[in-house]
């Protein structure tokens, strides 16, 4: 299993406590010890695979929109976008919890034409107005055949992180790292209104793979 590089320095510091715990507990109560190894390990697993890092084989479809999580698709909804667009868009909301994997994935190649983090509050990541009140990071691409795409990484009531690795001005490809978020939170996409949805409520999706939509044709 592949670490992603987010989650090495705290697994690191897990594994120090945990084996100075055990390490104690050996010393001064000894028939504790195994119980203490034990829970330790399984406090290290459960952060290890929350930072897992699995290779994804990203479809190559025309006009395709991958999605950018793992998750469940949680709200498929005509809205009005008013941070960039300030028009209604279809939006595709993802919500990922703790045991998903949390890195984040373009959607679709094109040019990054915008990008901006956002402090906000901690509401849970499936509350309707997390979109918009809670700590987000909004990424637009623009595709070569002129359609934008929004990407919104929200954080939830424990996630306290988001990493975006993508800058203003740079191309990318459908599948690359988009970013990461820290223990459960969700992800939105705002697409033109025409554009056919592939998925539908409480289906689950794979960040990279998943296809959710499909452009309208230039």
């Amino acid at each position: 299993m592949r670490i992603h590089r987010e989650g090495r320095a705290t697994l690191g510091l897990v594994a120090l406590i945990g084996l100075l715990a055990s390490g104690l507990s050996r010393l001064v109560a000894r028939r504790a010890w195994p119980w203490v190894l034990g829970l330790s390990l399984v406090v290290w697993g459960f952060f290890a695979q929350f930072f897992r890092h699995p290779v994804r084989r990203t479809p190559q479809v025309e006009g395709a929109i991958i999605s950018p999580a793992d998750g469940t698709i949680v709200a498929i909804e005509r809205v009005r976008e008013d941070e960039f667009y300030r028009e209604e868009r279809l939006k595709i909301s993802i919500y990922m919890s703790a045991l998903n994997v949390h890195v984040n994935r373009v959607p679709c190649a094109g040019q990054v034409v915008y990008s901006r983090y956002h402090p906000g509050r901690y509401l849970v990541a499936f509350h309707p107005k997390a979109s918009t009140l809670n700590e987000r990071n909004s990424i637009v691409i623009q595709t070569e055949s002129g359609h934008g795409v929004l990407v919104r990484q929200i954080a939830g009531l424990i996630a306290r992180r988001i990493v975006s690795y993508l800058t203003t001005g740079q191309h990318v490809e459908a599948g690359q790292e988009l970013g990461f978020i820290k223990f459960g939170s969700r992800c939105d996409i705002f697409l033109p209104t025409e554009s056919q949805v592939s998925v539908a409520l409480q289906d689950k999706v794979r960040g990279g793979e998943t296809i959710l939509a499909h452009l309208p044709r230039p």
